[in-house]
Order: structure tokens, then C-alpha cells, then sequence
């Protein structure tokens, strides 16, 4: 899960510069966030990405199961999730119940070590460079508009190093 800044009307601070204050002198921070949540397939690097209003047990879990399907329908089945140890994960009955439903074995990364989880770092910090701050975005809807075709993009067309400059299903 990927916590970004929703974007003011009128444009992001990274492109008008932090120092970008209203008329009353008042400095412009995000209006609140939205939650990306994302799951990556180990071998193929193939993502699946939603946009959610928060980051709770239920959302994570309707998620991870809308995520499995998702996979299912591309023949690849969910054996293991890996996660930080975010209560949302941890703590969730909902996020527990929907592991036990698709069969997967729930691994939780060492506490303070995000390159354990490695694959979906490197993934979220692709989204961030290539599609979150990669242009300017009038508005957070702009923005989230574009993430489908971003996603699509990731998955069908573009090369991946680790997989040997070579797309993916």
C-alpha cells in the first residue's frame, strides 16, 4: 500500500515549487491522501492496483480479495501475500478470513526492513516516478484517471531489467 498526497485544483506543489502559497500567504499541503494498494506477482512482476479512501482491514481485505480473482482469471494463483506488519494486515479478521478463503500462507516482512518486500518497493517507487510525479496534474481526479492505462502500460508493454527487458501476460 502507497499513501500519496491528493492533488489541490490547479496543480501539485512538485510542480509549482513548495514555496507555492494561496493570497493569504498560507503554504498549499495535500488535502488529504488516497491509499494505493497494490499486489505484485513474484514471478512476473504483473501488478494489480486499486485506489482506496483509507487503509483498514476490511479495505485490505476486499482488496486482496479482488486482487486473487483478478490473478485467477490470468491463470496465476496466490500461494503466499506478503506484508508489512501494519495492523490493517496483522490484526484484521476480515484481511485473516479472505487468506484462509483463496489458501495462502500470510509472511510478514522483519519490522523496519522495507527491502524485504523488495519487488513491491521497486514498484512503488516505478509508480511514483513514472506515473504519480511524472507530469503535472490539474486536479487528483486527472491523476487517478490516468492510473489504469499506467497500469496496463507496466504490465503489457514495458521491459523489466529483472526479467530481461522482456514484458510480461
Amino acid at each position: 500500500m502507497k499513501k500519496i498526497g491528493k492533488i489541490r485544483p490547479g496543480g501539485a506543489w512538485r510542480f509549482r515549487g513548495r514555496g507555492y502559497k494561496t493570497r493569504g500567504g498560507r503554504s498549499l499541503g495535500p488535502i488529504g491522501y488516497d491509499y494505493l494498494h497494490a499486489a505484485i506477482a513474484d514471478h512476473s512482476r504483473y501488478a494489480f492496483v486499486e485506489i482506496h479512501a483509507d487503509e483498514r482491514g476490511p479495505t485490505c481485505a476486499g482488496f486482496l480479495e479482488r486482487a486473487a480473482g483478478h490473478f485467477a482469471e490470468r491463470g496465476i494463483k496466490i500461494e503466499r501475500v506478503m506484508t508489512d506488519q501494519a495492523p490493517s494486515y496483522v490484526r484484521s479478521r476480515d484481511f485473516q478470513a479472505v487468506l484462509g478463503a483463496i489458501g495462502a500462507r500470510h509472511i510478514l516482512t522483519r519490522p523496519y526492513r522495507p527491502q524485504t518486500n523488495g519487488k513491491v518497493e521497486r514498484f512503488n517507487r516505478t509508480l511514483l516516478d513514472e506515473w504519480a510525479y511524472a507530469r503535472f496534474y490539474r486536479s487528483n481526479g486527472a491523476s487517478l484517471a490516468t492510473l489504469p492505462r499506467w497500469v496496463k502500460t507496466y504490465n503489457r508493454r514495458r521491459p523489466h531489467t529483472a526479467l530481461g527487458l522482456l514484458g510480461h501476460l
